[in-house]
């Protein structure tokens, strides 16, 4: 299997292992729908690749910490759709949480699968337990307070915010989890591993940005125009549309330049090149400015 089969798999045995038929049934069953059909997977495909990369000698531990990261992260979107932040109707082209079980149920499927994610990677740490603490920690500072990703969402309810702070706790701070884990999961030193993270982190959000400005619902999945409409700092708003491409391609750039020099080198800088392509195609942005350059000469026409 490929490695984004695996984490499917992964994704699914994990869920299994905390279903129950005497359980709650609105619950269960909103927790898989928050989590399949999943996105590209890129946070645990980068979490296996730097584990491979180092040799990865317990597999198990580094496909648990893979497979916490995706659960903390569709947790996080479970929260981000809710009424009281984005109120977004769709996600992955399906109704969100909410909208589909109601807003009680929304609040506990986030909570639920924060807690699933700590409770399936602990249980897979039997061969390394020495291990398991550091790559806690990098996790849940990846998630918390005063950097992570419940912070950047936080950072939304202030007045007034760096556009880069934003960004690296919204969206970077779990990538950098996702290498750094990759990492300590396989025995190695974290800290090569964190620029790769950090940058590709934020192009990841940079991208966003720029998708929802240039992209549409129908093909990213959900709602377009959110940043304007809840005066959100983004790229686009700060640089100009022009500008947020280019700041995309340097950091995607510096994360290509930032991969260690190891055997699985080659295979890293290739999925970050194929994440940036799928992120902000060329011919989207192209076609963008096209039409962006075609309404412009009708309005000086008129």
């Amino acid at each position: 299997m490929s490695p984004k089969e695996l984490i499917e798999h992964a994704i699914d045995h994990t869920l299994k292992n905390f279903e129950d038929p005497t359980g709650p049934e609105l619950l269960k069953n909103a927790i898989r729908h928050a989590v399949f059909p999943g996105g590209a997977r890129i946070r645990p495909q980068l979490t296996l690749a730097v584990a491979a990369a180092n040799g990865n000698d317990d597999p198990k531990l580094a496909m648990g910490a893979a497979v916490a990261i995706e659960l903390l992260h569709c947790g996080s979107l479970v929260h981000d759709d809710l009424p009281c932040f984005d109120n977004a109707d769709l996600r992955r082209g399906l109704p969100t949480i909410h909208a589909a079980y109601g807003e009680r149920i929304a609040v506990l499927t986030g909570d639920a699968l924060i807690v699933m994610a700590f409770q399936g990677l602990v249980s897979a740490a039997s061969q390394s337990l020495n291990r398991l603490a550091p790559v806690l920690n990098t996790i849940m500072s990846g998630v918390g307070a005063p950097h992570g990703i419940i912070a950047g969402q936080a950072w939304e309810c202030e007045s007034k915010v760096s556009l880069r702070v934003y960004q690296q706790a919204k969206t970077g701070a779990l990538f950098t989890a996702a290498t750094s884990a990759g990492a300590i999961s396989a025995g190695a030193d974290p800290k090569p591993w964190q620029l790769l993270g950090d940058s590709l982190g934020e192009a990841y959000q940079v991208a966003d940005d720029i998708r929802d400005v240039i992209g549409d619902m129908q093909s990213m999945g959900k709602p377009v125009g959110k940043d304007e409409e809840l005066d959100r700092p983004s790229a686009t708003r700060e640089l100009g549309l022009s500008g947020a491409v280019e700041y995309f391609d340097g950091l995607v750039a510096k994360a290509v330049d930032s991969v260690p020099e190891c055997p699985g080198a080659p295979m890293l800088r290739k999925l970050v090149a194929l994440e940036s392509e799928r992120l902000v195609p060329n011919a989207l942005y192209q076609r963008n400015n096209v039409r962006a350059r075609t309404l412009k000469k009708k309005k000086v026409a008129h």
